[in-house]
């Protein structure tokens, strides 16, 4: 598990994959959340909006895990 560490409250879902480079662009975490391969906390996240805050584990396409710190 890869952890990622972020400075404020918390980060958007389409901010976050962006940022640990699974997205390069907005458009691209739009369709990954869309297709429903992201999991925040075991559960499929469905939004682009959704408030990930330190200690949540994300899981990508079953393949990447991040945690955040």
């Amino acid at each position: 598990m890869e952890e990622i560490q972020i400075t404020t409250d918390y980060i958007k879902l389409d901010q976050f994959l962006k940022l640990c480079g699974a997205a390069q662009t907005g458009g691209q975490a739009k369709e990954m959340i869309a297709d429903g391969i992201v999991k925040v906390n075991d559960v499929v996240a469905y939004e682009r909006g959704k408030k990930l805050r330190k200690n949540d584990r994300i899981v990508i396409a079953d393949e990447y895990r991040f945690i955040l710190i």
